[in-house]
Parts: structure tokens; sequence; C-alpha cells
């Protein structure tokens, strides 16, 4: 790879910077100063400095994010804030993009990444990834809701959904329920109670298949996933 490139694509600048940036001097490759911007490196074998710091060459990234109300699961929009809008210019020169969507009003676990194999592979109906979900329903869930989910219900525009698996955390005039499922059909979770007389009035993430929700990351923040959370996501994409 080209050292001007991979420079750029680390975040120190864009191509002109990082070529003014090599004819200072601030770029050495095995303890030897690199002034041409087109001398290539192998960032997995060469010992790359920039500026004194030392360039650690990552091709992908990954993000859990406690995404909070108001803000699009989308990569850019004219008008509002978007979760990629969150990010610190460390991350978003990756270029990442939310794996799947929370709707705008909707909190909890976002997955970020810049991997579109992975992403494919996460969101592709045959792997049947679990999503749990914690909601305040309007209404009394009732054992019936719970067998009504678990054999599929009927949305308002005649999608069956696959079988859903619903457990009454409590069950009054405002309802709390644990909601896992399958698919991710537009405002799913929220059809699929209206379906059966009720409504949604807050809607979070608990998980997204083997990964959960760190709840100490604060609403709106977000942090890397650790060796162990990767480790968990590349064998449910293998599987």
């Amino acid at each position: 790879m080209r050292i001007d490139k991979l420079l750029a694509n680390m975040g120190f600048g864009t191509r002109k910077e990082v070529r003014q940036l090599l004819k200072n001097g601030a770029v050495r490759v095995n303890d030897q100063v690199i002034k041409k911007s087109n001398v290539h490196v192998n960032p997995e074998n060469d010992q790359i400095t920039c500026l004194g710091e030392t360039v650690v060459y990552r091709e992908f990234i990954y993000l859990m994010m406690n995404k909070k109300q108001g803000v699009l699961s989308a990569t850019e929009d004219l008008r509002e804030k978007t979760v990629i809008d969150l990010l610190s210019d460390k991350h978003r020169h990756f270029k990442p993009f939310p794996v799947g969507r929370l709707d705008k009003n909707t909190e909890g676990f976002l997955l970020i990444s810049n991997n579109g194999k992975l992403a494919h592979n996460l969101l592709a109906p045959r792997k049947n990834v679990p999503k749990t979900y914690y909601a305040h329903v309007e209404g009394v869930v009732t054992e019936e809701d719970v067998k009504a989910f678990s054999a599929g219900v009927t949305l308002d525009d005649g999608y069956e959904t696959k079988p859903g698996k619903l457990k009454v955390l409590k069950s009054d005039a405002l309802s709390e329920i644990e909601l896992t499922i399958t698919e991710g059909k537009f405002h799913q979770v929220k059809r699929m109670f209206e379906a059966v007389g009720k409504k949604v009035v807050y809607l979070k993430r608990l998980s997204m298949g083997p990964l959960q929700l760190d709840e100490s990351i604060p609403l709106g923040s977000y942090r890397e996933l650790t060796e162990e959370e990767l480790q968990l996501l590349e064998d449910l994409v293998e599987d």
C-alpha cells in the first residue's frame, strides 16, 4: 500500500496534507525518513511513525453505540442528526455505517462498522440473528399475546412475521416486556403490538445476536468492541 494512502486512511490528513508531512520529514518507516508519497509499505510488517506517533493500521472498525432518541440510524441527512454525526473524527474517517437500523425514537444497542461483508451476514434473513428489545406498552399484555407472538402475527400490510419470543415483565395499564425477534421490518415491534391492539410508547434494543448492550455507555455515546465481543461476532458470521 502507498504510504500516502495509508496515512490518509488512518486519519493523518488529506492526501495533500499527508504529502506535506512527508516532505517535512515527519514520516519514518523502519526508522528511515520517507519523503516520497509513492513509496509502498506493508502495514503488517513495517514499523511506521508519523510525527513521532506509531501508526497502527486498521481496515475495519466495530463500534457499540447506546443510541439515544431523536437521532437517525443513517450515514447522513440534510436536516436531522445521524448516529454518524455522534462519532469522533478519529472514527468518522473510516466511513462507517449503522448495521441495520433503529427507529428515530428507539434507544439502545446499535452496531456501527465499515465491514460490509460482516453487515450483510448479520442482516441476512437466513442467519436468523436474534434481536431483543425492552418496551413499555399501553395496555395489559396477556398470555394470549405471548401465544400469538410465538406463532407470528399479521402486520397491517398483510405480512406474517416469524415467531417472536415475548416475555412479560409487568402486566398492567402500562406493561413492560422483552421481545426477541429475528427480523427487522420497518417499525416491526410497534406494528406487532398494534396487531394485538396495543401501543408501544417506549422502545430500547438490548442485544443483537451474541452482543449485549453495555449499559455503562451513556445515551448517545459509544465504544469500540472488545476482543471477546469481536470473537463472538466472527463466530456468528462463520456459522
